[in-house]
């Protein structure tokens, strides 16, 4: 178990806790998706139509001008997405007066248990920023699949519960809605913050 759970972390999967009783496999294996990232061998980002943490609808077009950081994940999530969520925040927080114009967004591959009213009360623990988007499981593997994201539910053993496993890139998307890069999970906000800076000048 414990190399399964090292394999996932270094191909940037996140959250597998406990021994899980898998699944049937997702379209496209983690591995292909993680590939097509990692490799820069696909488009990443594109249009979606979800639902935010105040129940107003949102798509992709409501943020442009603005840099995006954005973090496919899930509230029950133990260790990997509230470690990067945090380090997001704090790297808002370092632009300083500049982090205005950058958007961190939460998208939840559990929309199950992660309403909009749940976003609601999760994602001001970390910043008052945080954009979180919800939906529909046809919604959300629609987003997923234009930013090449891996997500499968995976029921416990003992048929108690569920976690979910993910991919844990977090992307970087232009004041046009273009991909510009990622960066893989556990990077520390001085790196994020360091990267986005010189994207912040007028002509970048």
């Amino acid at each position: 178990m414990r190399l399964r759970v090292l394999a996932l972390t270094l191909l940037g999967i996140g959250c597998l806790s406990v021994p899980p009783a898998a699944q049937p496999s997702a379209e496209r294996s983690a591995a292909e998706l993680m590939d097509a990232v990692m490799w820069n061998r696909e488009p990443i980002g594109g249009p979606f139509a979800l639902t935010d943490q105040n129940g107003t609808p949102r798509t992709d077009a409501d943020f442009r001008g603005k840099l995006m950081l954005v973090y496919f994940g899930f509230t029950y999530c133990p260790d990997v997405c509230p470690t990067d969520l945090l380090q997001m925040a704090l790297a808002v927080d370092q632009l300083g007066q500049a982090g205005e114009l950058v958007q961190p967004v939460f998208i939840t591959v559990d929309p199950e248990r992660d309403t909009p009213e749940h976003l609601k009360g999760y994602l001001p623990q970390f910043h008052p920023r945080f954009v979180g988007l919800t939906g529909d499981v046809t919604a959300i593997r629609a987003a997923a699949h234009a930013f090449r994201v891996y997500f499968e539910k995976v029921e416990w053993d003992d048929r108690s519960g569920y976690t979910v496993d993910h991919s844990a890139f977090i992307y970087l998307m232009g004041r046009d809605g273009e991909y510009l890069g990622f960066f893989p999970p556990g990077t520390p906000a001085e790196r994020l913050a360091e990267t986005i800076r010189p994207r912040l000048t007028p002509n970048r």
